[in-house]
């Protein structure tokens, strides 16, 4: 009874400053830090939140087995340390069966919750949309990317980055960098293909990726909730300047994106960009001649 009280009366104020604590965190910290949060703002797409709650989860989790963990190291440390006067070797026990399974379920429950939460939130995340509102083709290539907008049959190309002449060394032209322009509040699914070697398709603020793969298509789908401007990368080391492979997507409200694809028809660039570029001419279906057997 006595040991049930003091665990009562330590609960109280740990409970508290857990309170206390977690009623000031910032929208950044609730988050884990992650990029994509703004105080007081929407987050950056339909799946962020998701994302940053299996991220934040985790590492509360992880950090709790981790306070145990250190925490029973350091009792039995402290306990079964050797006393003064005390010689020989301390009492072998050869196992404890009860700690034993405890060890072994224990790592089992964490993974397997791991799992399930991880493949709820991908099939979530996965799940293609059924009628999108907006069809996207990215087309990576070394080192830069091509952006067809399929419901509109308009394009717009990009090419890698270029330095900033008149600024600091190392410095980019951000105007010159490909941009992707999303309407907000709107279902969008993105073909994702390359023309060379395999490239990666990340936007920094959606915190999400995927890999692309010459010969394959893989699909994106995602709905922008907030307006801005957000940095993309090739996260796939794709050659000699992969680190120039750069983009931004610029998400905007339904005018101004009506209006960006009336600027690309006025530019000419109507129709779309394929496979006409493809640097790999010997993947299946190029047009490669077949051989014959003769007869």
């Amino acid at each position: 009874m006595r040991n049930n009280r003091r665990l009562r009366w330590a609960a109280i104020p740990i409970a508290a400053t857990l309170a206390v604590v977690l009623a000031g965190c910032t929208q950044a910290q609730l988050n884990g830090f992650l990029p994509g949060f703004v105080e007081g703002e929407n987050p950056v797409t339909s799946n962020t939140s998701m994302v940053s709650g299996l991220w934040t989860t985790s590492w509360i989790v992880l950090l709790i087995v981790g306070l145990i963990t250190w925490g029973l190291i350091i009792w039995a440390v402290i306990v079964y340390r050797r006393r003064k006067g005390q010689t020989g070797l301390p009492v072998q026990l050869r196992y404890n069966m009860p700690i034993e399974i405890f060890y072994t379920i224990v790592p089992l429950i964490l993974v397997l919750g791991f799992f399930a939460f991880t493949a709820r939130d991908q099939a979530a995340i996965e799940a293609p949309y059924a009628e999108p509102d907006v069809e996207i083709q990215v087309m990576a290539k070394q080192w830069a990317w091509d952006f067809n907008y399929i419901n509109e049959d308009v394009y717009s190309p990009g090419i890698q980055a270029q330095p900033e002449l008149d600024g600091e060394p190392g410095a980019i032209n951000e105007e010159e960098l490909p941009t992707l322009v999303l309407p907000v509040d709107q279902k969008i699914e993105i073909a994702l293909d390359s023309r060379d070697v395999i490239h990666s398709f990340w936007v920094i603020d959606f915190l999400y990726k995927k890999d692309m793969f010459p010969g394959k298509t893989n699909y994106m789908y995602v709905t922008p909730t907030r307006e801005g401007t957000y940095k993309g990368k090739c996260a796939e080391l794709c050659g000699e300047y992969h680190s120039l492979m750069l983009f931004n997507v610029e998400v905007v409200s339904q005018d101004e994106y009506d209006d960006y694809i009336q600027s690309l028809r006025d530019a000419g660039q109507e129709g779309q960009l394929g496979f006409e570029y493809d640097r790999n001419q010997n993947l299946p279906g190029t047009g490669a001649p077949e051989l014959k057997e003769d007869h």
